[in-house]
């Protein structure tokens, strides 16, 4: 699974195998995987609050990447790097 950015110890990835709708990126941190929802930031799972606020936005500021990045793995598989948060 490719990696987008990893930052504050929260790594962000691509699941590029099958089918996933809606768009998504995966997050994890310690002990706790989740997914997010590119267009709304919602999660999907359960994630600390303070990286879930991260994350989303991480999301907000990068959306157009993370949609190009998500069209580009579903046909190729590969992927883009993307700033961390800082």
């Amino acid at each position: 699974m490719p990696v987008l950015s990893v930052f504050y110890g929260i790594t962000i990835y691509l699941n590029t195998r099958g089918e996933h709708n809606p768009p998504h990126i995966h997050a994890k941190y310690g002990e706790y995987e989740a997914a997010f929802e590119i267009a709304s930031g919602d999660l999907i799972g359960e994630f600390p609050r303070r990286q879930t606020r991260l994350i989303q936005a991480w999301i907000e500021i990068h959306r157009e990447d993370l949609m190009i990045n998500w069209e580009i793995a579903r046909s190729a598989g590969e992927c883009s790097r993307i700033a961390p948060l800082i």
